[in-house]
């Protein structure tokens, strides 16, 4: 049974972190590079906000949003 926890400890220390313990090192030289995860993120969430501002601005120049309070049952 020991031998099953550190066959799952090898998995996750030395295989799956591998790439997170590179980014760790890297952040000693260049800590835009070591971000760069962080960054794709923060673009992704940008682009996804911007998308959702553009749709409620379609809905709401349709007039097909509902800004009625008792939309929904629990709220009447």
């Amino acid at each position: 049974m020991k031998a099953f926890f550190e066959g799952i400890q090898f998995l996750f220390e030395k295989i799956l972190f591998a790439p997170m313990n590179l980014l760790r090192s890297l952040e000693l030289d260049n800590w835009w590079l070591a971000n760069i995860i962080t960054w794709i993120f923060i673009i992704i969430c940008c682009a996804a906000t911007w998308y959702w501002i553009k749709q409620l601005r379609v809905f709401k120049a349709n007039n097909e949003d509902d800004q009625d309070t008792t939309a929904h049952s629990f709220l009447s």
